[in-house]
């Protein structure tokens, strides 16, 4: 009869735990997969409401796990809208620390969030609203909150270069762009994310600003 050499036995166990400790993420890495798989989630075409159930059989962990991570599910959209919104600041700040205050200013604005739109489908049904219906109202809130500093900016981008204040003319196409810009999102969502919101868009702004 063979006899196994008890420290090899424990060597094996030792290097099976590790294996398993190498394997299990971290929280923060636990937290960004939830988030990437509820955003792979919203790009599907026509996807219906999105579900805790769904989201963790989706990653093969109950829903006990998701709640470790995240307080409740609209902590999640949450997640996403600070992304989003970190994200369109962050282009705003691209172009206005590049280009001076005029129209010029205001069209690369509007295509570079249009342009981050279409590059991420499952973020542009969050800045649409579409995937925040039936969660709670406070989601909605934020990303109204986030229209409003968009059109802020594109006010100051349209003013008067010999003007501290926005004129009423910058007023109302600040007010028609961001219309524009939600529309577009509205479109680019409904149509299965066939009709890019790049389409025809310096014609478009051409005609606007």
């Amino acid at each position: 009869m063979a006899v196994s050499d008890p420290s090899s036995k424990h060597e094996h166990e030792r290097d099976e735990d590790a294996t398993l400790a190498r394997k299990r993420p971290r929280p923060g890495e636990r937290r960004l997969q939830i988030l990437q798989t509820l955003v792979a989630m919203l790009e599907q075409p026509g996807a219906e409401r999105v579900t805790t159930a769904g989201l963790a059989t989706k990653i093969g962990v109950s829903e006990a796990a998701l709640y470790r991570h995240f307080a409740s599910k609209a902590q999640m959209f949450e997640g996403l809208i600070d992304f989003v919104d970190q994200s369109v600041i962050g282009l705003i700040r691209q172009v206005t620390d590049r280009e001076p205050v005029g129209p010029n200013q205001a069209t690369r604005i509007v295509t570079l969030l249009l342009q981050f739109a279409e590059k991420n489908p499952g973020m542009c049904r969050v800045m649409n609203g579409d995937a925040l219906v039936l969660e709670h109202e406070r989601l909605q809130e934020r990303i109204n909150l986030l229209f409003d500093k968009i059109e802020a900016q594109l006010r100051q981008s349209l003013k008067g270069t010999e003007s501290a204040t926005p004129t009423a003319n910058a007023q109302v196409t600040a007010s028609l762009l961001v219309a524009f810009i939600q529309g577009r999102l509205q479109r680019f969502a409904h149509s299965g994310f066939k009709r890019l919101p790049s389409e025809h868009l310096q014609a478009a702004l051409g005609r606007m600003i």
